[in-house]
């Protein structure tokens, strides 16, 4: 089944020393705020999917300003929350993590965020992990909302794997899944690399994951009732389903490759596969 993906644009008039007055929450680690909430079925809601922000990338203070832009973009919609797919910035300075982070608690609503490879590295080491963890918070972690599970994965870990780390996110995924399964959840996945970005079976490239480990977790996501996949890191939109799963990676708010900055809409109600769209930022002429 086709989703419909619609690209508009926003005029927005709030303005930005509200942001600043809004009950700012930063990014809140292991919520389970819905434990019950089951009993009545999933209530609808939507979220914001933002993809590498990338402090640096497109010029230091234009993503300043394009990150900013889609945060008061995001607190004027009706959404529950914000998941942030990785590469935050795009050189793990402390000065650059700390602007991430002062823009991040200008949000409204509560804000998520998994690191990439500008995060913590091409090939993660104990030591960049430490300095992701101090700095911004957990690499890998679980909130429930509204009848479903969400688990935010630290994918580097899959695509440069590390002894003593890639297996303890493994472990923590299977629980995660099993406890999914348990309570007859449905489960949201958001990490930085696409799994693959044509097909299932293609060679492992820059963009994706290696074949063995993306054929394991294809078959986990599946078995385990996996509805969406959520990534960034191609600075495009790419858009795939296997097995019912949505496979979805967004545009950047940094610089993109033949897309608008922006950000994608999730709406969440009824039954997958659910409806999302672009939502391109509103920048000064």
């Amino acid at each position: 089944m086709k989703q419909l993906i619609v690209r508009f644009s926003l005029y927005l008039g709030v303005p930005a020393l509200l942001l600043g007055l809004l009950g700012c929450l930063g990014p809140e680690r292991m919520v389970n705020a819905d434990e019950d909430n089951r009993l009545d079925g999933p209530a609808a809601f939507r979220f914001a999917h933002i993809c590498d922000t990338q402090l640096g990338f497109g010029g230091y203070e234009h993503d300043i300003a394009t990150f900013k832009q889609a945060v008061l973009q995001i607190n004027a919609l009706d959404v529950d929350f914000a998941v942030i797919c990785g590469d935050l910035v795009g050189s793990a300075k402390d000065s650059a993590f700390a602007d991430f982070n002062a823009i991040q608690k200008m949000f409204n609503v509560p804000s998520y965020v998994v690191p990439g490879n500008h995060d913590v590295g091409n090939k993660p080491t104990p030591e960049k992990l430490e300095k992701y963890r101090k700095i911004i918070g957990d690499d890998y972690y679980s909130f429930d909302h509204k009848g479903y599970a969400f688990l935010g994965v630290n994918s580097s870990l899959w695509k440069a794997p590390l002894k003593g780390e890639t297996d303890k996110q493994d472990a923590w995924l299977d629980k995660e899944l099993a406890r999914a399964i348990d309570k007859g959840i449905g489960v949201f996945v958001f990490g930085h690399y696409p799994l693959y970005t044509k097909t299932p079976d293609e060679k492992e490239h820059y963009y994706n994951l290696p074949i063995e480990t993306r054929r394991e977790l294809l078959r986990k996501f599946s078995d385990s009732g996996v509805l969406a996949i959520l990534s960034g890191h191609a600075h495009r939109i790419i858009i795939n389903e296997h097995k019912d799963m949505q496979l979805v990676t967004g545009q950047a708010t940094s610089k993109t490759h033949g897309a608008a900055l922006g950000f994608r809409l999730w709406h969440i109600e009824g039954e997958a596969p659910f409806k999302h769209e672009s939502v391109d930022l509103v920048l000064p002429e």
